[in-house]
């Protein structure tokens, strides 16, 4: 006999705690009590694997328009204009924001560095530690949320499914996995903030948890959502037999790196003008082509001409993860080969955050506002995380009146006490002190960017953005970066280089605030059967939905998909979930690659090896149990 599960009762209840997340959770907090649930450890997400860095127009070369174009360019004419000037425009201001809550990016004495990578035409990638941006921002937000005494967080939670009422979100399902228990939190509104799905495929850069449950969830529950065909593959992933698929940084090309053949060849001239610096897509295909041309397994990535002093200051972590494989990359070429990415699709929003069910929010990873496009730029994904997952706090706190006035004829309560809330504050992450500036949450409901005036019922497509309110948002935002750099640099000492070694696949990041959190049981595994099925899935979509593809692999690919047997168990646990979501959305992939009859940006069609722009310069919708259509 299943037990009832145990019910919670939040203002907000938020799924992930990335970058996305996080943020998202500090803006709602200024309204009410927000829970906060990860299915493993709260450093366990997409974000504190970023290594690449986070884009911003904030150097004295750069301009916002840049960066827009630069964006827009590389989503191969399937960006939505409208989220790309939202990114770009309001970027400045949420680095700013994170530098005075005592983010610590890296410097040039006292002004913040900027490097160049593919795609990008000026330098504006912010890094911290090196190759550790991501973590490091998700410790700044983590020490931010530690002063919220109303902001939960709750790890080792996998969250099942969402509560529904009269076609509303009012809340979700969860699982602890410390003992299997079930339990469900009500609230007012849901964001999914859960990252991607790169587990979907037998090769990939994610973290284990990369399973797309959010868009899984959203898409049981009948969310629609768009442009499931376009996955990025990254270049170059390390490709040593035994080892994970770690990720060497886009950033070692646009610090002159070098790729070769087997037979050291550098080729890339023969793919792309723009050589190493070219696309992700268009690296990632060339790097095929060539695998197959020299019928090697691999190509090789060629750093030595950089000093070994150099590659431990700028890549501490890659550099030693290296040395652990027996890698020095100061004087040996190391083995690279594509892996399974980003998602640029996911739940289709608006400009806030909004599903196309009521209650239900998504962002970061998790989301398609369409800043993507076809293909992402480099390290623009921090900082739509960061700009979405304020933008979707303020919504949800915006439309809190109207979800009082559904929920109960207002008799929800203004607010719920901390204490009703599972789970416990943000812990101090170690050996940090930073108090920040401000209040709680940032109060960004007003923007000085004209198109993003209110987070109220949707916004639409506005336009009227002059070449002068950019220069003025610009500038201001550049004045206000470089007194919060000089603050910091005043503040705080400058740190060592981060120098520890990735750990191994299985062993993930973890940091000792998040076992303050919730100290987990023993890593559960699962079992031979659904080992089986989702080594399955796995090796097909690698084959068959992968890099290259084409109408009969992807015919067979949906056929088998539509025909697997999932096995079934008594009581389900988070590997059985996972299998289920990882099938479902491979058949959403598999489904709406084979309606798309072009090559665009990420998706590669051999049969259909060319853009057109008449038939398919529009977004995929899918929704469940109707076919793939598309929309301008």
């Amino acid at each position: 006999m299943t037990s009832s599960p145990n019910t919670y009762q939040a203002d907000y209840a938020v799924v992930g705690s990335g970058v996305a997340g996080l943020r998202a959770a500090i803006e709602l907090s200024s309204s009410g009590s927000v829970l906060v649930l990860a299915k493993s450890n709260l450093s366990d997400s997409a974000t504190a694997w970023a290594q690449g860095g986070i884009a911003v127009a904030l150097s004295d070369e750069d301009e916002i328009a840049l960066h827009e174009q630069d964006t827009l360019s590389a989503g191969d004419g399937l960006c939505r204009p409208e989220s790309v000037a939202l990114l770009v425009e309001e970027g400045p201001k949420y680095i700013t924001q994170l530098i005075e809550w005592g983010t610590e990016f890296d410097r040039a004495g006292t002004k913040l560095a900027f490097t160049r990578e593919a795609a990008h035409s000026r330098s504006r990638i912010l890094h911290a530690h090196g190759d550790s941006t991501g973590r490091e921002i998700s410790r700044a937000l983590l020490a931010r949320a530690h002063k919220i005494p109303h902001l939960h967080l709750r790890a080792h939670s996998f969250t099942t499914s969402l509560i529904l009422e009269e076609g509303r979100t009012v809340g979700v399902r969860f699982i602890d996995e410390n003992d299997g228990s079930l339990h469900e939190v009500r609230a007012l509104a849901v964001l999914l903030a859960t990252g991607g799905l790169g587990q979907i495929y037998r090769e990939t850069t994610n973290p284990e948890v990369a399973t797309g449950d959010g868009m899984a969830i959203a898409y049981e529950a009948g969310a629609v959502l768009s442009d499931m065909e376009f996955i990025q593959f990254h270049p170059t992933a390390l490709a040593i037999k035994g080892a994970p698929r770690f990720l060497l940084s886009e950033a070692l090309r646009g610090e002159g790196g070098i790729l070769r053949n087997i037979l050291l060849e550098r080729f890339m001239k023969r793919y792309a003008e723009a050589q190493e610096l070219a696309p992700r897509d268009v690296v990632a295909r060339a790097i095929v082509s060539e695998m197959h041309r020299t019928s090697a397994q691999h190509v090789y990535l060629d750093m030595t001409a950089k000093s070994a002093e150099f590659l431990q200051k700028r890549f501490p972590r890659i550099y030693s993860t290296c040395l652990g494989y027996g890698l020095d990359l100061a004087t040996d070429m190391a083995p690279v080969c594509p892996a399974a990415h980003y998602m640029m699709g996911g739940v289709k929003t608006d400009l806030w955050g909004r599903t196309s069910i009521p209650g239900l929010y998504a962002t970061g990873e998790t989301a398609d506002t369409g800043v993507h496009g076809a293909n992402r730029l480099a390290s623009n994904s921090l900082l739509e995380g960061l700009v979405f997952g304020a933008r979707s706090g303020q919504a949800m706190t915006a439309d809190r009146g109207y979800a009082l006035d559904k929920l109960q004829n207002g008799a929800h309560p203004v607010k719920y006490k901390a204490s009703t809330l599972p789970g416990n504050p943000a812990p101090r992450p170690d050996g940090h002190e930073h108090d920040g500036a401000g209040g709680h949450a940032s109060g960004h409901a007003t923007s000085a960017v004209n198109h993003s005036h209110s987070p109220g019922h949707s916004s639409g497509n506005s336009s009227g953005n002059s070449a002068t309110s950019r220069s003025s948002v610009a500038h201001s935002a550049k004045l206000a970066a470089a007194a919060a750099a000089s603050r910091s640099a005043a503040t705080h000492s400058t740190k060592s280089a981060v120098s520890a070694a990735v750990p191994s696949w299985s062993a993930r990041y973890s940091a000792k605030s998040a076992t303050a959190v919730s100290a987990p049981r023993e890593e559960s595994v699962p079992s031979p059967a659904v080992a089986t099925a989702l080594a399955q899935i796995r090796d097909l979509m690698w084959r068959h939905v992968g890099i290259m593809r084409n109408g009969q692999e992807l015919s067979a690919a949906v056929a088998f998909l539509d025909n697997m047997k999932l096995p079934h168990s008594e009581r389900p646990g988070r590997h059985d979930y996972e299998l289920s979501n990882l099938h479902s959305l491979a058949l959403l992939m598999a489904r709406s690659a084979l309606a798309r009859e072009e090559s665009r940006g990420s998706h590669y069609r051999s049969d259909f090896p060319y853009r057109d722009d008449d038939l398919f310069q529009k977004h995929s919708l899918v929704q469940r149990a109707k076919d793939v259509t598309f929309q301008p």
